[in-house]
């Protein structure tokens, strides 16, 4: 065996062989490695479509769960709103009944002291009448004309 001294043939070929051995041994080696690692990163790229998948799924549902929710919340606000319109009206009809009361018992109140004050008055007038009559009747009437006045007084009530 003749030795070359030529860096160049002897490098190149030097590398070639080691490349080779390296291809040839290492090929299964880091095949292995490099399939295990492609294999961990589908799994993880199938893992992560699948949480993508469920994410969306379960975001769909709580978008629909939210309309609903808010239909659900606007009826509530819609029949409240209805409630609070009725009780109102409820409310002012009673105001309105009770102040219609008040207005008729204020009336009949009025009424009955017009009532009381018309007797008032008209027993003060009688009770002055009386007066009036018993201060001139004395004058008026002398012994003779006293006696007629009862005995017609009695006839009077006799014939009644």
């Amino acid at each position: 065996m003749t030795l070359n001294f030529n860096p160049l043939e002897t490098n190149l070929v030097n590398l070639a062989i080691v490349i080779g051995v390296l291809v040839w041994f290492l090929r299964g080696f880091l095949g292995g490695i490099l399939d295990r690692r492609r294999q961990a990163i589908l799994q993880e790229l199938q893992d992560a479509e699948t949480r993508l998948k469920t994410a969306t799924e379960e975001l769909s549902k709580a978008q629909s769960d939210l309309a609903a929710a808010q239909q659900k919340a606007d009826k509530i606000r819609v029949d409240g709103e209805a409630r609070a319109a009725a009780i109102r009206s409820d409310g002012e009809q009673r105001t309105i009944a009770a102040m219609a009361a008040v207005k008729q018992g204020a009336a009949a109140d009025a009424d009955a002291e017009a009532a009381r004050i018309k007797d008032i008055l008209r027993r003060e007038a009688a009770l002055a009448a009386i007066d009036k009559v018993l201060s001139d009747l004395p004058s008026r009437l002398d012994d003779q004309a006293q006696a007629r006045l009862i005995d017609s007084t009695i006839t009077n009530l006799e014939n009644a």
